[in-house]
């Protein structure tokens, strides 16, 4: 097959993905048990982006090694066209400011074959310092020292960037919001001005989905409180909350390997080569798209959807209703790049 068949082939694929999904999405957006704040006015097209980047060998094994030049050709392509430029400098050039303190928020907790990549992470801090952001206000981080390292992230990977987890590094002030209230990284408070969520494509055992959406679970002190009734509506509401919501920027979910069932933790025998990223400037959308995939993959094994699992990801559709992005698959366009 063609390269150029392949790809029309999987913005087919793309397409017919969504569309099952708008009932589902419809009903987990119709009920939200809490107040929270108005929607945002429209801004940007009348479409939501989710730029799929995705690269035949990047990682054939599951959990394996990847190859970088076909990552970087693959998160690069992603991360131009969700911004709408030609190139990942001028993406981010457009996204971010040379006096930002940039936080690229990665997702270590079920260990090195399941969590976000370090290639990808660097990867990203190169193209920042090329677009004007200095190395050393950039800093890749979650929420333990100890699972970066077993992730490979180490401080001088990646053009002088830091690298760092919170370590208990809380701010002593408890915060309300929404139904719940926490402390948050000191880190996220008082230094970092945006933030690139670099998630990962898995299942959830409790909330269905895991991807950009409950990444920012990482952020507080007491995720663990966070889980009741499929963790809706803990997780739109701690990304509504003004101090994740108005420093997120761009929203990247890391699929070298996926996961489709058994989550959030690394189960080989359910993990797969999807061997690319989706990213978008809509968190809301890049979290519908990342469910999609996610039910074609379980479809294609013979599994149950996850709402006849009684798993269905409802908090994706809450957070549309915060105002936060999109989950109408028809102002939703997923873009093969």
């Amino acid at each position: 097959m063609t390269l150029s068949r392949r790809r029309d082939l999987l913005r087919g694929l793309a397409a017919a993905a969504i569309a099952p999904l708008a009932a589902p999405l419809e009903r987990a957006a119709s009920a939200l048990p809490f107040a929270g704040p108005p929607p945002g006015p429209g801004s940007g097209p009348s479409r939501a982006v989710v730029a799929v980047g995705r690269r035949e060998g990047i990682c054939p094994v599951p959990g394996g090694a990847v190859n970088e030049a076909r990552l970087t050709e693959a998160l690069g392509a992603a991360v131009s066209r969700a911004a709408g430029e030609s190139d990942p400098v001028s993406a981010f050039r457009r996204l971010f400011r040379p006096r930002d303190v940039v936080g690229i928020k990665v997702n270590c907790a079920a260990g090195r074959g399941l969590s976000s990549r370090p290639e990808a992470a660097f990867q990203l801090g190169r193209w920042l310092v090329a677009a004007g952001v200095p190395p050393e206000r950039i800093v890749i981080w979650d929420r333990f020292s100890r699972e970066l390292k077993v992730c490979r992230y180490t401080a001088g990977s990646g053009s002088g960037v830091r690298v760092a987890g919170t370590d208990g590094d809380w701010e002593a002030k408890v915060r309300e919001w929404g139904p719940s209230a926490s402390r948050f990284s000191r880190l996220l408070v008082e230094e970092l001005t945006a933030v690139i969520n670099l998630a990962v494509l898995k299942d959830h055992g409790l909330a269905g989905v895991s991807a950009g959406l409950k990444n920012w679970y990482g952020v507080v002190h007491n995720p663990n409180k966070l889980h009741e009734e499929g963790c809706n509506p803990f997780v739109p509401h701690l990304a509504a909350f003004p101090l994740v919501r108005e420093k997120h920027r761009l929203t990247v979910v890391d699929g070298t390997t996926g996961q489709f069932h058994n989550g959030p933790g690394y189960a080989p025998s359910w993990a797969w080569p999807y061997q690319g990223f989706l990213a978008s400037t809509d968190a809301v959308a890049a979290d519908a798209v990342a469910w999609t995939v996610i039910e074609e993959k379980r479809k294609e094994k013979g599994l149950k959807t996850l709402a006849a699992e009684g798993r269905e990801p409802r908090s994706i559709g809450a957070a549309a209703r915060l105002g936060l992005g999109t989950c109408d698959p028809a102002k939703i366009e997923a873009v093969q790049v």
